[in-house]
């Protein structure tokens, strides 16, 4: 496809390869912001003044515990929903062929 108008002719063929470098930069910024590792602490100020506190260790064990009890919920759900969308798709292929 080429718009010419007077001496100048624009090609979407010129453009393909401006496009393919900045598409390439574009993974190649996204990867990297991936890798890119920034420490943060996300407990409250409430939270991590009572951990800090006990030198047992037992109100750590309990906020690990119930992070991980949460936790592992979304995973059911995505789980049960992906098994529900296979299910549904290979009964559609069994009665359709």
């Amino acid at each position: 496809m080429a718009l010419c108008s007077g001496k100048w002719c624009n090609s979407i063929s010129y453009d393909l390869p401006i496009l393919l470098i900045m598409k390439q930069r574009l993974l190649i910024l996204i990867f990297l912001f991936l890798l890119t590792v920034v420490p943060v602490e996300a407990q409250c100020a409430m939270c991590r003044a009572v951990l800090e506190s006990e030198e047992k260790g037992q109100a750590a064990a309990g906020i690990n515990n119930g992070i991980i009890y949460l936790m592992i919920f979304p995973y059911l759900l995505v789980a049960g929903v992906g098994y529900a969308i296979y299910r549904m798709r290979k009964k559609a292929k069994e009665s359709g062929t």
